[in-house]
């Protein structure tokens, strides 16, 4: 069931779900403890480094390339999580066969965006440490862009620490979603399936 503050108190867009407490707090300190051993890497578009950092498990992802690549297993500590999305997801845990660790510093956003075409059609989210608003407006291809082409946020959900969220269907083919600049430092997990080759 949805979960969540949407504008116009609607559900849409359709195939987000939103699930509070998905993980209890002595889980969320046990993925904080492992996170903070691993070794993260900036990231870089178009000349410009954000200020997320980011680890990749499973494929890896060049931002330069648009291209998904074969990366380094997941690690044991999160293949329980996994498990427990894909059993929310009714789908085989091993079909996330990406995960993404992100590293938001206070004020750190991520822009409007949908995940890249090589992943497929479930991507799922969890979030640690501090709470995010994550928004959402109607895709747009970057060649119908014009000037006088008003893009508001049509949707907002606020994804709160120890939450977890799915992104599939409608909302991950039509709609692109941003997170504004975080308050404190937040940390989340990304797990993606691929696309069908």
């Amino acid at each position: 069931m949805l979960q969540g503050s949407l504008f116009n108190a609607s559900r849409d867009p359709a195939g987000f779900v939103y699930q509070p407490d998905f993980l209890s707090p002595s889980e969320e300190d046990e993925l904080l403890r492992e996170i903070s051993g691993l070794e993260f890497s900036r990231v870089e578009m178009r000349g410009v480094v954000a200020r997320r950092r980011t680890v990749h498990f499973g494929w890896t992802y060049g931002y330069y390339a648009r291209r998904a690549e074969p990366g380094p297993p997941l690690p044991p500590f999160l293949l329980p999580y996994r498990d427990r999305i894909g059993e929310w997801a009714t789908l085989d845990p091993a079909s996330f066969a990406e995960a993404l660790i992100t590293e938001y510093p206070a004020g750190a956003p991520i822009g409007w965006h949908r995940d890249a075409p090589a992943f497929g059609d479930v991507i799922a989210g969890i979030s640690l440490e501090s709470a995010a608003r994550m928004k959402f407006r109607p895709y747009v291809s970057p060649s119908d862009v014009t000037p006088r082409l008003r893009r508001d946020t049509t949707h907002e959900v606020e994804l709160e620490p120890r939450s977890a969220y799915l992104i599939a269907g409608v909302a991950r083919r039509e709609y692109e979603h941003s997170i504004p600049p975080v308050a404190s430092r937040r940390y989340s997990i990304t797990f993606r399936t691929l696309r069908s080759r």
